[in-house]
């Protein structure tokens, strides 16, 4: 009677749950590589939420040249762990390889997304109080700086107005089609 209804739930549960600690370890490996405040305290959120797995990993992981490698992959462990239990819960069979693929694909639109929301926050924050710091501020724009500098030396001010963040999201959403697209269907074919 309740079969489906409960794996439906199960589903659910373990996406959220597991997809918002993704989120959490992908936002602090992004912050890492983009050289952000750690004195922030949306950054010292993401570093104590953290700690206890990164601890372990990181006594086997190092990092390389200032990239944080343990949290990729963490993020990549959890990842892979959320997909695999949703392919449990509804009986399904997977191969290791692809949900690897899957895994590693989910993370990079996953890191496309980010930097998306983070443009478009950016945008509206400016609309609506430009000249007030929130540390919720100072991060996204840590994580949008990378893309959006050089979409400013490319489409500078028009008339006082900024269009770079337009370019950027435009450049993104045909990032997501044409590579993260094509990765996703060949992955999902490996299972």
């Amino acid at each position: 009677m309740g079969g489906p209804y409960i794996g439906n739930a199960a589903t659910f549960v373990v996406e959220t749950v597991l997809g918002i600690y993704v989120l959490i370890v992908m936002l602090r490996f992004m912050l890492q590589l983009v050289h952000a405040d750690f004195y922030n305290p949306l950054s010292q959120f993401l570093v104590t939420a953290t700690q206890p797995p990164l601890r372990y990993l990181r006594r086997v992981i190092p990092g390389i040249g200032g990239i944080d490698l343990s949290s990729a992959v963490l993020a990549l462990i959890v990842q892979f762990v959320e997909l695999w239990l949703v392919m449990l819960i509804l009986g399904r069979d997977a191969s290791v390889l692809g949900l690897l693929m899957l895994s590693g694909v989910r993370l990079l639109e996953l890191a496309i997304y980010v930097i998306m929301f983070s443009v478009i926050i950016l945008v509206i924050l400016s609309w609506i109080q430009p000249s007030t710091y929130n540390p919720v501020f100072g991060v996204l724009n840590s994580l949008s700086a990378p893309v959006m500098r050089p979409a400013r030396r490319l489409v500078p001010p028009m008339g006082g107005l900024d269009v770079s963040p337009i370019v950027v999201l435009l450049m993104l959403g045909v990032l997501l089609r044409v590579l993260i697209a094509p990765l996703e269907h060949m992955a999902l074919r490996l299972l």
